[in-house]
């Protein structure tokens, strides 16, 4: 019998299962405050226009059920709450994050913009404080490259969907344009540490992201760990030449 623990990717470390979501909060804890401008290092400001794309492919609609998962911040949530208004009523949208600095972050953003609508609860995505079949749609952005099984998490993903239910994710991915994968590898791998350091005082942290964006899987090997998960139908739309991709699938 082996006694060999499991271990899951951070960054390039493989470290012990047990010990990956204390150092993942670490991360998140240090650089809550700079959400946004963690985002704009890494993807040169582009990151909104990205968030803005998943929300108009989602296409909320008054009156629907949305969980946004490792949301803490609020802007998906934020901009689908918009989104339904526009459309004539409020949607029903749950935040749902495991770390608390995140999602306190998110609180004070929501009071300094008068939006009271949104629902904010700390859980973890691989045992979602959710009831089965209970959500229209789930939504996670720069989040499921973070979690210690994502083969779990999609599978939560599906259990929490109704039937008709749509899945989307916004992640970082596999750069597929010719010529952009050697600047942006070169960018986040040397740059963007610097980068961390010089502005908000964590290198580390943004180490470990650039490093955990080489870890996650390719666009088609994630959107077959989509499909084992029980999801149908999976699209992939390639951003900016794949520096990151949506992928949308539904529970049928």
């Amino acid at each position: 019998m082996s006694n060999t623990k499991p271990t899951a990717s951070f960054g390039y470390r493989d470290v012990p299962e047990a010990e990956k979501e204390a150092l993942v909060r670490e991360v998140f804890s240090s650089v809550a405050r700079r959400y946004d401008l963690m985002n704009d290092l890494m993807s040169g400001g582009i990151h909104r226009l990205w968030k803005d794309a998943m929300v108009a492919w989602l296409d909320p609609r008054p009156g629907r059920r949305v969980l946004d998962v490792a949301g803490g911040t609020g802007d998906i949530a934020f901009r689908i709450a918009e989104t339904a208004r526009a459309r004539g009523g409020a949607a029903e949208i749950v935040v749902c994050d495991i770390n608390a600095d995140m999602l306190g972050e998110g609180v004070r953003r929501a009071r300094a913009r008068g939006e009271a609508a949104l629902s904010w609860v700390c859980g973890d995505a691989e045992c979602l404080p959710v009831p089965d079949a209970s959500m229209d749609a789930y939504t996670i952005a720069f989040g499921i490259r973070n979690v210690t099984h994502i083969d779990v998490a999609l599978r939560e993903a599906r259990r929490v969907l109704r039937p008709g239910g749509r899945f989307l994710c916004l992640e970082f991915s596999r750069v597929e344009a010719p010529g952009l994968d050697a600047l942006y590898d070169a960018y986040s791998m040397h740059v963007l540490p610097r980068l961390g350091q010089a502005v908000a005082g964590d290198g580390e942290a943004y180490r470990y992201l650039a490093e955990s964006i080489r870890r996650f899987p390719p666009q088609q090997d994630f959107a077959r760990m989509i499909e084992q998960a029980g999801l149908s139908r999976v699209k992939v739309r390639n951003l900016t030449g794949g520096i990151a991709a949506l992928h949308s699938a539904w529970r049928i």
